[in-house]
């Protein structure tokens, strides 16, 4: 319940800002590497899978992977790529229509 309550207030501060046309400008440029950032955390938490653990199926530095994950760094397609079959997932990029007149 706590965690609605908080998700609705941020939803509510964000649309406000919305309206400051820089604000606007700045939340569509980091729209993607925030997507990014939220599906790799999903999708380790509802493995229930560690850093560390995710790190040794894949390859990749437990750190570099933290980086990812905190939105620090932005990960190549191949390492996308190695997440995703680290994850026991497929990677799937799509083009999606623009919603109309909905900013968040």
């Amino acid at each position: 319940m706590k965690t609605e309550k908080l998700q609705s207030e941020l939803d509510r501060m964000i649309q406000s800002e919305m309206s400051d046309p820089a604000f606007r400008k700045a939340w569509k440029e980091t729209e993607l590497a925030d997507q990014i950032q939220r599906a790799i955390l999903s999708a380790r938490a509802g493995s229930q899978m560690t850093q560390e653990e995710l790190s040794r199926r894949t390859g990749l530095r437990q750190s570099n992977i933290s980086r990812i994950e905190s939105g620090s760094v932005s990960p190549s397609l191949q390492t996308l790529q190695r997440l995703a079959e680290g994850l026991g997932m497929t990677l799937r990029i799509e083009f999606v229509p623009k919603d109309s007149g909905k900013e968040v």
